[in-house]
């Protein structure tokens, strides 16, 4: 699907400027504890799947929405593995920027075979967690988290 409506319209006014929105992950595991992936065809980076809740969209089902989307896996939400904004806002090829708060979510496959099921991926596949394609920090870290047993993490240095 690529850039939601909701945010075209947006960007029809308010033009490049910065935006903060939220953001949904799924670290989405099958019952070998295989990872999902895609590789993005913004980046061709592999990474796991994410993208922008809709209005008034749940986090968790927005997390479903976009595995189903991008890889044709069914999947249901087990936990919340993380809350994260981004350090850094990102910049766009076309100049939009946009800064994401994350929510990612740890999902558990039910059904469905991986596959590339719209634009935004170029390969869909699963990975056991020892034999992973080079990914960025950002879903590394979201991998580890999701297969560790501690409660969700947040950035606990905020200040007053």
């Amino acid at each position: 699907m690529g850039t939601p409506d909701f945010i075209r319209e947006i960007r029809a006014t308010a033009g490049h400027q910065l935006l903060f929105l939220p953001g949904v992950s799924a670290v989405v595991l099958d019952d070998d504890g295989r990872v999902l992936l895609g590789r993005r065809a913004d980046t061709g980076n592999w990474s796991i799947i994410g993208g922008i809740p809709e209005p008034g969209e749940q986090p968790a089902a927005a997390a479903v929405r976009e595995v189903y989307e991008e890889t044709a896996v069914r999947c249901v939400p087990e936990r919340i593995v993380l809350v994260e904004t981004f350090a850094k806002p990102v910049t766009y090829p076309n100049g939009d920027q946009c800064q994401f708060m994350d929510v990612c979510l740890r999902c558990r496959a039910v059904g469905g075979e991986a596959r590339v099921n719209d634009e935004e991926s170029l390969e869909v596949g699963w990975f056991s967690v020892d034999a992973l394609p080079e990914l960025q920090e950002f879903a590394l870290f979201r991998i580890k988290q999701a297969l560790s047993d501690g409660p969700t993490w947040f950035d606990s240095t905020a200040t007053d």
